[in-house]
């Protein structure tokens, strides 16, 4: 599985004709899948063939009465039992909702795909949904969201993907159906216990399951959920046919996610001549090393450089908006983009919208920041492979099972930290801050085992002056211009034989 463009930077956004050619493959239990005929068969053997391409939570919390979400929901809407998560979704309109503005500013600071919000764990829909009245056609901003991002998305020259939380839902939304423990309105159940409102609430018939703990796994899941997720998720791939589709999770419910992935690489197989060119990306890394998928991490960095691409998933804020919230600074996502690509991933990074459906100012000033360091240093980002090393640097993180979620435990880089790419015979290396007199680079020291061959010249990128160096047994020392060419992390072209 390798992978020879960069695509560096997704945008993660959102939230707020049926294809003629199909074949019945014999499902390991229960009913048929129908999904489009094509390379491959619903089964782990042949899935395992995939190539990767080389392009590459209020509505719960507001049922649990202990929660922040709940008393802000009280206090703004009313109890639960009487205004519920169906009477938020006719509020939300989009007014200023504009995804071509949107795309042209995302692609602007490098953004290579971009990634729709196709259904969240709430159970609804953000395209026409053949399975599910809940959509935004029929409901709330009343426009097919998905189909407008996929539209613009490509009209700008964007790969285009989605992303699918709906296995889990049925859990999810178990809180739905509970009752305040205490206070006046205790043992009144909330509106997701009135079962006609089943077809966005469920209909949950073991007990077990009506908890506010979630165990985020399969159990208690009934079939007929699985099969109903089959459905409405392959409506979603064949509505805007993604080039990339998003599990929050695992590839779930055997037979039923064999057969979605299956048609999913179908899919691309039929609308590109016969070539792979989807994405599906899992949570677990045993999907991806049975070779079906690509591994994702959510706001972690793996670290040391993974033998297959692999992608981050995170935000600059929370998932969802939430105008209370500290957002990352530019200086925080360019240190994990340069460390992410690095050790050969991607990162996907969510820019939240409001209810205007417009970015805030505070979001516009994140995202200036990171255009213009993008501007300096693309060419030392995109279209680039990992070094034999990731860089030169103390740990960023503590040591962790799998890198999820870890960070919030990273620490700031420095001008001390290091990080490698190469394209062709050309390396680049990154000092993650700017050195006071002369930058270090002890790596590439004249006895170095990782380069050993001859340095022939080193340029700064944004930089168009000539630039003093040494190289010894201590390393590369380079002599630094009195301007800095950007903020934040600096790249450096260093040029020579037998260096990658």
């Amino acid at each position: 599985m390798k992978m020879t463009r960069r695509e560096v930077i997704g945008v993660l956004a959102g939230a707020i004709p049926a294809l003629q050619c199909s074949v019945g493959v014999p499902a390991l239990a229960g009913p048929q899948a129908q999904i489009i005929s094509g390379p491959f068969q619903p089964t782990n053997k042949s899935l395992s063939t995939y190539q990767v391409p080389q392009w590459f939570w209020y509505a719960r919390n507001m049922y649990i009465e202990d929660q922040r979400q709940y008393k802000y929901h009280l206090k703004h809407y009313g109890h639960p039992s009487r205004f519920g998560y169906k009477d938020l979704i006719p509020l939300w309109k989009g007014a200023r909702f504009d995804p071509d503005y949107l795309m042209g500013l995302y692609k602007k600071a490098g953004a290579k795909y971009f990634m729709s919000m196709g259904v969240h764990h709430d159970n609804f829909d953000l395209w026409n949904s053949k399975h599910n009245e809940w959509n935004a056609v029929n409901m709330g901003i009343k426009k097919d969201v998905v189909g407008m991002w996929a539209k613009a998305a490509r009209e700008h020259g964007l790969k285009f993907g989605v992303s699918d939380h709906l296995w889990i839902s049925y859990k999810w939304f178990a809180t739905s159906h509970l009752a305040d423990k205490s206070g006046p309105r205790a043992g009144v159940p909330y509106d997701g216990a009135d079962p006609g409102y089943a077809s966005l609430y469920h209909r949950i018939d073991d007990a077990k399951l009506l908890t506010a703990k979630l165990d985020w796994n399969e159990d208690g899941i009934p079939e007929s959920w699985k099969e109903h997720w089959f459905h409405r998720i392959k409506d979603l791939v064949d509505h805007v046919h993604p080039d990339l589709l998003y599990s929050d999770g695992h590839l779930p419910f055997q037979h039923w996610g064999l057969s979605l992935l299956a048609n999913h690489y179908n899919v691309s197989a039929k609308h590109n001549g016969g070539k792979i060119e989807a994405i599906y990306t899992s949570k677990h890394q045993e999907d991806s090393n049975a070779g079906l998928c690509v591994l994702d991490r959510e706001r972690g960095v793996l670290d040391e450089i993974w033998p297959h691409p692999w992608q981050t998933d995170t935000c600059i804020g929370d998932w969802h908006y939430n105008r209370d919230v500290t957002y990352k600074t530019p200086k925080t996502v360019v240190d994990m983009l340069v460390d992410i690509v690095s050790k050969n991933g991607n990162l996907m990074l969510n820019f939240p919208l409001p209810n205007s459906g417009m970015l805030d100012d505070r979001e516009l000033k994140v995202l200036s920041g990171i255009t213009d360091w993008v501007t300096v240093n693309s060419e030392a980002i995109y279209a680039t492979r990992p070094w034999k090393i990731s860089g030169q640097t103390a740990p960023v993180t503590p040591p962790s099972a799998d890198a999820s979620f870890n960070e919030s435990k990273r620490r700031a880089l420095t001008a001390d930290d290091i990080r490698f790419t190469k394209k062709g015979e050309t390396l680049y290396a990154f000092v993650m801050g700017w050195p006071e007199k002369q930058a270090v680079i002890a790596t590439l020291a004249s006895n170095s085992k990782q380069a050993p061959g001859k340095i022939e010249n080193v340029e700064l990128l944004g930089h168009s002056g000539r630039l003093k160096w040494t190289r010894d047994d201590a390393g590369l020392k380079i002599e630094l211009p009195e301007q800095k060419p950007c903020e934040h992390a600096v790249a450096f072209r260093i040029v020579g034989v037998g260096l990658v």
